[in-house]
C-alpha cells in the first residue's frame, strides 16, 4: 500500500519510520538530533498498546483496563503532579519452558505498559482505589463535593 496516496508525505513517513526503528539499547546513540528520545518512544509504544475505558459516575471517575494474567505486584497505580493518574507495569514472558518444547506462535503481548490520565479539577486524588478482578483492573477516583454557594453577607452601615 502506498501511504503517499493517503496523504502522508515523505518527511512524515521518515519520522514514523525513525520512531519505530529506535531500539531500547541505550549504549548506541545513532539517532539524529531531532529524533524523539528512546524513553519517549518506549512510553508512547506502551501507552498505545494499553486500551482503557473511562466512565464518569455521579460521585467518581472509573478507569477500566484489561490485565489478564497479571498479579497485583505487576501493576502500579500512582498519582503524579497532584492531577495525573498513572497506571503502569510489566507483563513478563513465562520462564518455564519444557525441554524439547518450542513456541509455534507467540501472539500474547509482553513487556511494559502504561497509561496516563489528566484528572479533572474535581477529582479527589486522596481517595483513589484500585481492584483487579478476573483480569480487569478498575481504578476509582472519587469526586470532590461541589463547592457550596457562598451566602451573601450583610455589612452593617454605620452612620457617623
Amino acid at each position: 500500500m502506498d501511504f503517499r496516496l493517503m496523504g502522508f508525505d515523505a518527511p512524515v513517513l521518515h519520522a514514523l519510520h525513525q520512531m519505530t526503528d529506535i531500539s531500547d539499547d541505550t549504549s548506541s546513540d545513532k539517532t539524529s538530533h531531532n529524533a524523539p528520545k528512546r524513553s519517549y518512544v518506549r512510553d508512547a509504544k506502551a501507552m498505545a498498546a494499553t486500551p482503557a475505558d473511562v466512565k464518569e459516575n455521579p460521585n467518581s471517575y472509573v478507569f477500566v483496563i484489561d490485565m489478564p494474567g497479571l498479579k497485583s505486584g505487576d501493576i502500579k497505580v500512582q498519582v503524579e503532579d497532584d492531577n495525573v493518574l498513572v497506571i503502569s507495569g510489566e507483563r513478563k514472558r513465562e520462564e518455564e519452558e519444557k525441554e524439547g518444547a518450542k513456541y509455534l506462535r507467540m501472539e500474547r503481548r509482553v513487556g511494559k505498559f502504561m497509561r496516563k490520565f489528566v484528572l479533572p479539577e474535581n477529582a479527589n486524588t486522596d481517595a483513589v482505589s484500585a481492584v483487579c478482578q478476573d483480569g480487569v483492573l478498575s481504578v476509582t477516583v472519587e469526586k470532590l463535593p461541589p463547592p457550596q454557594p457562598k451566602k451573601p453577607r450583610t455589612i452593617e452601615v454605620k452612620v457617623v
